[in-house]
């Protein structure tokens, strides 16, 4: 919750429910990262909408308590206790509530590897650049985004990113 609660803030650019995950199977608890997803999802659409209406912690219970009945009594009280704590801070402005979003770029990493050989071919030798992109989606999940280029579309790719940056310094 209090993750999430920083994704709307815009303190940190989404939830990493893989990390998460780990954590909280690290303390004993099952769960899976698609499970965590969704309720990832489902507590950050609960605190935007209380946001964007303006619900106080009493409201927001009691309009979750209505509407969801099988929600387990602890998370309703860990749902109250983060909403009242920090519930105020959000603050959602009418270009936010208009905008829609693509997701954030949070990190890039890459490497260079050649391929050797394999089953159908003994002497590759084929050069090539493997990149992974961390992106938080519009909702705040991270998830890691994996492909290869050739040297060439390598080079094409660099030369595209040249030319967003000298477009960028003009602005």
């Amino acid at each position: 919750c209090e993750q999430i609660i920083q994704h709307l803030n815009h303190k940190i650019p989404g939830v990493n429910t893989a990390e998460l995950c780990e954590r909280i199977q690290t303390s004993g608890i099952e769960i899976n990262v698609g499970d965590l997803a969704k309720i990832t999802n489902i507590v950050s659409f609960l605190f935007s909408t209380a946001a964007r209406n303006n619900l106080s912690t009493e409201e927001l219970v009691t309009t979750l308590g209505n509407a969801v009945s099988t929600l387990p009594k602890h998370a309703v009280q860990v749902i109250r206790h983060v909403w009242n704590e920090q519930g105020k801070s959000i603050s959602v402005s009418e270009d936010e509530q208009n905008t829609t979003t693509v997701g954030q770029f949070v990190d890039l990493k890459w490497k260079l590897g050649v391929a050797m050989s394999s089953d159908t071919c003994r002497s590759l030798k084929y050069p090539y650049v493997a990149v992974t992109l961390k992106v938080a989606d519009p909702s705040g999940q991270i998830t890691d985004k994996s492909f290869e280029m050739t040297i060439p579309q390598f080079k094409n790719f660099f030369r595209q990113f040249k030319e967003m940056a000298a477009v960028l310094e003009t602005v």
